[in-house]
């Protein structure tokens, strides 16, 4: 098997989470199996996930949003572990892409014709989203949860993403949940 470079970037603020577990288990499972992992916890960060002037005046950069940059040139598999909070990804990773996700970094728009050029090209990416419904009863419902972070952010920048929901998180039991860690942890060895 070909050891990978692996970013892992729990986008829950509390590692103390169904979230953090299951990006514990991808952890674990990547280094067992040797890939050079690195870990990124998005409550750990210090940058303000607010845009202030939208996009007319790029703030900026705080610190670790530059090393997260790095940390996403470096990868060439970047894991993304988040909880659904109506219907999407919780307001601060939201805040992180807004933020760290910009022109000369993750795209580029073509200034002589319509169209960009996906920076982050040549990476493939697992989403893996946990939700307190069952899955396809919250696709029927309200639409599909992932194409935000799947189409509009990974894959508008090149990179191709698989995505994994895991639900109904609500009521369910340590075993179940426990399964699923195994699942992941199983996902992290073979680095997808």
């Amino acid at each position: 098997m070909t050891k990978r470079k692996i970013l892992v970037l729990l986008g829950h603020t509390d590692k103390a989470t169904t979230s953090g577990v299951f990006s514990d288990a991808y952890e674990a499972g990547a280094r067992e199996a040797g890939h050079e992992v690195r870990r990124a916890n998005i409550g750990e960060l210090n940058f303000d996930p607010i845009l202030h002037q939208g996009y007319k005046v790029i703030q900026q950069l705080e610190p670790d949003l530059v090393k997260l940059q790095d940390d996403f040139r470096w990868a060439d598999h970047i894991v993304i572990v988040y909880p659904n909070w109506w219907g999407t990804m919780p307001a601060m990773l939201k805040g992180l892409f807004d933020r760290f996700f910009i022109p000369g970094f993750a795209f580029r728009f073509y200034k002589d014709r319509m169209g960009w050029e996906k920076l982050l090209a040549g990476r493939t990416g697992r989403v893996i989203i946990n939700m307190d419904s069952p899955p396809m009863l919250s696709r029927i419902l309200f639409g599909d949860n992932s194409n935000e972070i799947r189409s509009a952010i990974l894959g508008f920048s090149g990179v191709k993403t698989k995505v994994t929901k895991i639900g109904p998180l609500k009521g369910a039991s340590a075993e179940w949940k426990e399964k699923w860690a195994k699942k992941i942890y199983a996902m992290g060895t073979a680095a997808e």
